[in-house]
């Protein structure tokens, strides 16, 4: 066949259409923005910035490279000085990128970087937008977003201890979940507080929906994460929480955590009820106690919820292999186990089986059942993209790319970017854009009537998309 001799192949088909797509986008990129250039050289404070010529810049999106033009102002109250402004790049936001990165490709990066090493995201990235993006532009990315994202997570823990939290969801009852995960850390992080540091996460979620036959989902989830002081995490997390759920309406909190006294939190609230979380006090007293007939005695009386016989039966046991020099390491850790049970006293019983606590009826839809979701949920978060891999990290690095791991983990990754990059371009602006640029208006706002859409050219290298347009009578556009 002719096309088996040609060796025409449809990859390089489908590679030559999206480098002459993106070349096309390009190129409509870049008359677009010097059509805004013109609507801000004509709206300006003309008493105040001089016009003094035109000056070239490069901007990369998800395309490739753009390089376009803008006009250069001085400001007539700063003549002595000289200092420059490109209005078009402060009014779009421009200036407030990261390396001049498009908020579209910032954030294919950053959706990249929270799946796989920095390395491999910058290689993926650049074999898509046709440009070359190193493993270090891929994490200041991550750095300077992760960065904007504990700004807007500090604004919100202010709100929420005002009482001024954003959240609409409701519910009558709030699950919490708290641990740590312990990840190498290198350099300065290191020598300041050894090999290894830990990064505090808690969830929160409203209930259980039954998604299949024996499959339960969290239900209304959202997700904190930090390397932080117990404080900071609590302080952090109260803000997600509260720019979710409308707090007001929350009457009773559970607690589960693995007994480390940062992970409790405020349980001195009578509408918060701690609870050890199931999982770690099991294995506590799997590790501490290796005569079977005592293991299963101490793990009946936990599944009975008797807690006092279970701290009496522990200390006669510390009690029993006290002066018996062959048992020191039994004794030990019956007293380790006595230690760790008795701090957490008040959470032995599970919240679901305690008579003192009369939970509101869930909604509909919504059940609930034991706590333990965390071990599964910290993996997912954290551990699958910063553990392992031979991966060590700085204290600040860890903690930036894990305020986004902890966003992409409830899908709200998205809306805390737009977030993100609505504060940083000025809202007056854009609204100027939406005007200045719609068919109707372009004519008498723009001034010179130019649409490309209608006026424009296509480039001569492109006689594939003069074809096209002559077959869908799109025979304008050249």
């Amino acid at each position: 066949m002719i096309i088996q001799e040609s060796g025409v192949k449809f990859k390089d088909i489908e590679q030559k259409i999206y480098e002459q797509v993106c070349e096309l986008g390009r190129e409509l990129v870049k008359r677009i923005m010097l059509d805004m250039d013109w609507q801000v050289m004509e709206s300006r404070d003309k008493e105040k910035y001089r016009h003094k010529g035109m000056a070239k810049s490069v901007i990369k999106t998800v395309m490739g490279e753009v390089e376009y033009e803008r006009r250069v102002y001085i400001s007539k109250e700063e003549i002595e000085g000289k200092v420059c402004h490109y209005l078009l790049d402060e009014e779009m936001g421009i200036d407030e990128h990261i390396g001049k990165m498009s908020e579209n490709l910032s954030e294919k990066i950053i959706e990249r970087a929270c799946e796989e090493a920095y390395r491999k995201a910058a290689e993926n990235i650049s074999g898509l937008s046709g440009q070359s993006i190193s493993a270090m532009g891929v994490w200041k990315v991550v750095q300077e977003m992760g960065k904007r994202v504990g700004i807007e997570e500090k604004a919100a823990a202010l709100r929420a201890k005002r009482n001024e939290g954003l959240g609409e969801v409701e519910t009558l009852v709030l699950f919490e979940e708290n641990d740590g995960i312990y990840i190498a850390l290198q350099g300065e992080s290191r020598k300041k507080t050894g090999e290894h540091g830990e990064l505090k996460v808690g969830i929160a979620y409203s209930g259980w929906e039954q998604t299949g036959r024996k499959r339960y989902n969290v239900t209304d989830k959202v997700a904190y994460a930090g390397m932080e002081s117990s404080a900071q995490f609590h302080s952090g997390k109260e803000g997600v929480i509260a720019g979710y759920y409308n707090v007001d309406e929350i009457e009773q909190r559970v607690i589960n955590a693995d007994g480390a006294s940062w992970a409790r939190g405020d349980t001195e609230d009578e509408t918060r009820h701690y609870q050890l979380d199931a999982y770690h006090r099991n294995q506590a007293l799997k590790r501490n106690v290796t005569d079977e007939e005592k293991r299963d005695e101490l793990r009946e009386l936990l599944y009975d919820n008797e807690p006092e016989k279970l701290l009496k039966t522990i200390a006669g046991y510390v009690e029993e292999t006290a002066n018996d020099e062959a048992k020191s390491t039994e004794n030990e850790n019956y007293a380790k186990l006595l230690t760790y049970y008795t701090n957490n006293k008040d959470g032995l019983i599970p919240y679901n089986k305690r008579d003192d606590l009369k939970l509101p009826e869930p909604k509909h839809g919504i059940v609930y059942r034991n706590l333990g979701v965390m071990e599964s949920n910290i993996f997912s978060i954290i551990g699958s993209r910063m553990k392992g891999r031979r991966a060590v990290w700085s204290t600040s690095g860890a903690n930036h790319l894990a305020k986004l791991l902890a966003l992409k983990s409830t899908n709200r990754l998205d809306y805390m970017l737009n977030i993100i990059h609505r504060s940083y371009v000025a809202d007056d602006f854009a609204a100027q854009i939406n005007t200045g640029l719609s068919a109707a208006k372009v004519p008498t706002t723009v001034g010179r009537g130019w649409n490309f859409f209608l006026q424009g050219s296509i480039p001569n290298s492109m006689t594939w998309l003069r074809d096209f347009c002559q077959i869908k009578g799109l025979d304008h556009l050249y």
